[in-house]
């Protein structure tokens, strides 16, 4: 049987690369190729492919609000992630907007057809280093979310702002300050401001 696929990437010579790849192999065939989100999921409304190649950080609707969309009309296609990104942000979005698999777009020419036949399945896909990332984060004990005034001293921390600054920009006093940073610290498993920027970062609670 062959597999029908549409590749959704902003990369022209990414989707070029892939089309080839899957042009050459039996049992595959591209209907279409999007440059963004929004036209992924019209393009998967009219194709009706099996398997949805999506690319996560694209110009105007990225990946997950594709994924989100296609599940809301109810689209059949499995989306499979093809990303170069595996961090927390990236991951745990993706799969609980509905994608059937998450591949980084490292992994071997093998192992890529091997996820997209499991994937139009409607089998789980994920690449090791996807799937250690998430079974760490289940056997890690539960961690209390930081609060929106922690997040936005740590934003300011990241720019490079002292105690004394962060406190003039959020009108209240350094010590204050402090203790929103000695909390945060301790919620993220941290003793200081640069491994504190660092993990908040990693897990997408603060822009770079």
């Amino acid at each position: 049987m062959t597999i029908t696929l549409l590749i959704a990437d902003d990369h022209p010579i990414v989707r070029d690369g892939l089309r080839g790849i899957f042009t050459g192999e039996r049992g595959f065939e591209v209907l279409g190729e999007a440059a963004h989100g929004a036209e992924a999921v019209t393009l998967a409304e009219a194709l009706k492919p099996d398997v949805v190649l999506m690319d996560l950080r694209m110009p105007g609707t990225d990946g997950v609000a594709a994924i989100t969309e296609l599940a809301r009309l109810g689209n059949p296609a499995r989306v499979l992630v093809l990303t170069t990104y595996d961090t927390d942000s990236d991951v745990l979005p993706a799969i609980e907007a509905g994608a059937t698999g998450y591949l980084l777009k490292d992994s071997p020419r093998e192992e890529l057809f091997r996820a997209v036949r499991a994937a139009a399945r409607g089998e789980a896909v994920l690449s090791p280093a996807v799937a250690s990332r998430i079974m760490g984060q289940m056997r890690a004990p539960a961690q209390e979310p930081l609060s929106q005034r922690e997040i936005e001293v740590l934003n300011l921390v990241a720019r490079g702002s002292t105690n004394k600054e962060a406190a003039k920009k959020l009108f209240i006093s350094e010590a204050t300050v402090k203790t929103h940073l000695l909390h945060a610290y301790a919620k993220l498993g941290v003793k200081d401001r640069a491994a504190a920027v660092a993990v908040a970062f990693e897990r997408g609670l603060i822009g770079s």
